[in-house]
């Protein structure tokens, strides 16, 4: 069978009522980026299948609906997600603030908590310049008095005798 026959075959023909109607259906087909082919067949089989009462079966406007809502509520959340990033990041910050002041202090009594991350990033066991911990700890490296405060405890560390000072910067020995 040629492609010829093929098409005669899975062709109808369909008058409508009148010209309007007509050029209704073409302008809603175009404006769903469809072929006015196309644009009947999904609308008569969506006729159908709400006729035959499918259970699962959902209309395009209703799909198209669910999309649009589920795109807002995406939106929403990313906003949601950005103001939470923020707010952890300020309170990481006052956070790193609060336990640097110890090791600010020149007269200071007390136990003095060290940074468990500077910790754990030094017993990696590579050798990690002070501008590289800097970034790991998420410290910006123009706050003087946090990095004063990283600096007082790798010293404070190496006195200890459990972090060198090397060349290629500082090295766990503990």
């Amino acid at each position: 069978m040629g492609k010829t026959e093929s098409i005669k075959q899975r062709s109808i023909y369909v008058y409508l009522p009148s010209v309007e109607m007509v050029e209704d259906w073409k302008t809603k087909a175009k404006k769903g980026n469809m072929s006015i082919s196309h644009f009947v067949i999904e609308h008569v089989a969506n006729s159908l299948r709400q006729e035959e009462s499918e259970e699962d079966y959902k209309p395009r406007a209703t799909l198209i609906q669910q999309l649009r809502e589920k795109d807002e509520n995406i939106e929403k959340l990313t906003r949601d997600n950005e103001i939470l990033k923020l707010a952890l990041e300020r309170v990481e910050n006052e956070l790193r603030r609060y336990r640097a002041e110890p090791f600010l202090e020149e007269n200071f009594k007390g136990i003095r908590g060290y940074d468990g991350r500077l910790i754990e990033l030094l017993k990696k066991g590579d050798r990690v310049d002070s501008d590289h911990l800097l970034r790991l700890l998420k410290i910006d490296p123009r706050d003087t008095p946090l990095v004063k405060a990283v600096s007082r405890q790798l010293e404070n560390l190496e006195a200890y005798g459990v972090v060198e000072k090397t060349r290629r910067g500082w090295k766990w020995k503990g």
